[in-house]
């Protein structure tokens, strides 16, 4: 088994490229055999989606028979990361972890100073993330149709993912454990045009849930058109 980590990448912010590196130094320590990338797609806006099919590319010829695509502000745990690098075999998605914890700025200073994450502060903490950190074998991240590129800059391509995931691969597979966000300054651009057009975009998939022809339609469509 050869495992490939890749973290979608390209520097921006003080403190995304702060966490960047702990990030990476984290996930050496966790897979020390991996291969490790990181992985910018070159769009002219940064694209998530791009940089992780782009990492899948890299990661295949690279010789990984699974990849692990992990944001550079994202700390997973390392049983249930293991533990879906090992069931990836199933060719379903995995998701190594149940809960998001969302530290606050005040958090993520303390945490990087010590304190264990589970006792520093937080902005958010639920059940229902879908993006962060996912594990999948190369093959069943290209017959689930990747993510779509046409989804620029922040928001929903990996909700659209995950829709197509259970749709194409069977329901995605989430292991016991937590996933920590490092606080950053927001880049989400809440409400600008390119946002609310990614939104519309997502909801095309949402109402194609649970439908495979249909997904399977949305897919073929976006590959006849320009990223």
């Amino acid at each position: 088994m050869t495992a490939a980590v890749v973290i979608p990448w390209r520097p921006g912010t003080p403190e995304r490229n702060a966490h960047h590196e702990y990030v990476r130094a984290h996930l050496h320590a966790l897979l020390p055999d991996a291969v490790h990338l990181d992985v910018d797609s070159g769009h002219e806006t940064f694209s998530r989606a791009g940089s992780r099919n782009e990492g899948v590319r890299q990661a295949q010829a690279a010789g990984a028979d699974r990849v692990v695509l992990c944001d550079a502000d994202t700390l997973p745990e390392a049983e249930p990361l293991h533990a879906a690098i090992a069931a990836a075999t199933d060719g379903r998605l995995h998701l190594p972890y149940t809960w998001y914890r969302g530290l606050s700025r005040d958090g993520t200073d303390q945490y990087l100073a010590g304190t264990p994450a589970d006792q520093c502060p937080t902005d958010l903490e639920h059940e229902w993330a879908t993006g962060g950190i996912l594990v999948i074998h190369p093959n069943a991240w290209w017959f689930m149709g990747g993510m779509d590129e046409r989804m620029i800059g922040w928001g929903f391509e990996d909700a659209a993912a995950r829709i197509c995931a259970d749709a194409l691969l069977g329901p995605t597979v989430r292991h016991h454990g937590t996933i920590t966000h490092l606080w950053h300054p927001q880049e989400s651009d809440l409400g600008s045009p390119q946002h609310v057009a990614n939104g519309q975009l997502c909801q095309r998939y949402v109402d194609a849930t649970g439908k495979p022809e249909a997904i399977r339609a949305l897919i073929n469509q976006r590959d006849r058109q320009p990223a």
